[in-house]
């Protein structure tokens, strides 16, 4: 007997009904206008996940309705499509106004977990905050940016998502003439610290005061209640900020332009530009070409969100009231940090309890890793297959794979006598303990040779590596063995490899 209910088909893009919270703010705020069009665009990749979210049906994605409106050829259902004004520092120099140079907001669709979720269409055409630009993205940035929204919200680590990218012949100049695409990104909101910063360098406290109660009110309810909503935002938005940067830093992940301008607001990793994974282990590494001071290097961008987290400061505090109310809703954020970074290193290691000589045998490993360019996500991924019993690991144990990653393996075998002391401390049972690891150490992520390989199918119309890139990165802590190519340690050709502001 058949015993399944038949539930109903998820509607298609056309059955969306969008309203525009943003658009209720006053009109200073944005200016209203249509994307322009594309000439035949066409799919390159959409989620399937992502559009979960929105309760959109896979079938969406074969209907032209789908393809023409996130091209921006086709008016979305009650869409008020505008292009937000914000202002923001970039590499920590003051820059005035920016805003939606090349992004156009449709307006915002409930989701499937009952809030409600906004799309933009970036690459939809020029908008008044263009600053001289043509307002199109090219494939190669929709690309990487659309791989990489999925990719760590698979990993777990708050962002906005990337619901497709759709592809044109039409070219853009860059370095050289390039196809150019729209890529449909999604959030509950894309007000950037930098959209704070605006109003308040402008000497404009009545639309300060609007912005920030259209966030309390829209997306920090609970703030209301509270003596001081305003310093109450500051100090979320600082937590937020905090252990965002901690998952970015547990995980390798360099976002390559932490400007103001690119700090969300929610907490979420936002604005993929010339972003990276760590490979061979430097905290020193730059991954944006364009960064020539190394401002937002790897082991600099827990400082930067600190700054960051200053500079909203500055900007809501004639709504905070006072300087010492400013510096108590930021003086947490160190402690904030820390103890989230502790936390996600702990269980990189498999380590359950918290011990006074855990930060050497962290230092330490750093260390090492730092000497022998150990590559970050290989070594705590084998980490998981370390015996604790094993103390004479050599080239014919478990360990070999794990230990070859080292230069100096002697320098290897001491830090692991250490590691195996520690884990006996706990009791630490093997197969326990890389069930947790693997479950948190992440076999695969977006190297840049592998988007690289990507693009380069994809700029010749071929997308399957495109979409089989972004179903293994969907599972990024599966050992997927038929992939298993995919988490090899990148090919000599990638060590050229350069992404920039215009990636």
């Amino acid at each position: 007997m058949n015993n399944r209910l038949a539930f109903p088909e998820a509607p298609a893009l056309d059955h969306l009904r969008f309203s525009n919270a943003f658009a209720s703010l006053p009109a200073a705020f944005y200016t209203k206008l249509m994307p322009t069009p594309i000439p035949a665009p066409y799919l390159v990749a959409a989620s399937a996940q992502a559009a979960q979210l929105i309760g959109l049906a896979p079938t969406a994605f074969d209907n032209d309705v789908f393809i023409q409106t996130l091209a921006g050829n086709r008016g979305a259902n009650d869409s008020q499509p505008l292009a937000a004004v914000y202002s923001g520092h970039q590499f920590g120099v003051w820059a005035g106004q920016l805003g939606d140079g090349r992004a156009i907001l449709l307006g915002d669709v409930a989701a499937a977990d009952g809030g409600r979720l906004e799309l933009q269409l970036k690459g939809a055409g020029a908008t008044p905050y263009s600053r001289m630009g043509d307002g199109r993205a090219v494939l190669r940035s929709s690309i990487r940016e659309y791989l990489c929204s999925e990719a760590m919200a698979a990993l777990g680590i708050p962002t906005s998502r990337a619901l497709a990218v759709i592809g044109s012949d039409q070219l853009a100049m860059r370095e050289r003439p390039e196809t150019t695409a729209v890529v449909t990104r999604m959030a509950p909101s894309f007000v950037r610290f930098g959209s704070f910063e605006h109003w308040y360098y402008n000497n404009q406290p009545e639309a300060l005061k609007a912005l920030a109660d259209h966030v309390i009110s829209g997306f920090y309810p609970e703030l209301l209640a509270a003596e001081n909503p305003y310093q109450a935002l500051l100090a979320e938005v600082t937590r937020r900020t905090a252990h965002l940067m901690a998952q970015w830093q547990a995980v390798g992940f360099m976002h390559g332009v932490m400007n103001t301008d690119n700090m969300s607001i929610l907490g979420l990793t936002l604005d993929y530009g010339p972003f990276g994974f760590m490979e061979a282990y430097d905290p020193r590494h730059i991954c944006n070409h364009t960064d020539q001071q190394g401002r937002y290097a790897y082991n600099q961008q827990p400082q930067i969100g600190h700054w960051n987290c200053f500079a909203l400061g500055q900007a809501l505090l004639p709504l905070i009231g006072s300087v010492e109310a400013t510096e108590a809703a930021l003086s947490n954020y160190q402690a904030l940090y820390g103890a989230k970074l502790d936390e996600l290193l702990h269980a990189k290691l498999g380590l359950v309890t918290h011990q006074a000589d855990d930060d050497k045998l962290l230092d330490a490993m750093f260390a090492l890793m730092q000497a022998s360019h150990v590559d970050f996500t290989l070594f705590f991924r084998r980490l998981g297959n370390l015996r604790v019993d094993d103390a004479n690991a050599d080239e014919s144990s478990r360990d070999a794979a794990l230990r070859d990653l080292f230069i100096d393996r002697a320098a290897f075998d001491a830090w692991a006598l250490q590691y195996r002391a520690r884990l006996k401390m706990e009791n630490s049972q093997d197969s326990n303990r890389k069930l947790a690891m693997d479950a948190t150490n992440p076999k695969y992520v977006l190297r840049n040779y592998l988007a690289q390989t990507a693009i380069e199918h994809a700029q010749n119309k071929d997308f399957s590596e495109v979409r089989k890139l972004q179903q293994i990165l969907e599972n990024p802590f599966d050992e997927q063995p038929q992939h298993a190519q995919y988490a090899e340690l990148p090919p000599d050709w990638a060590r050229g490899l350069e992404v920039s502001c215009s990636s």
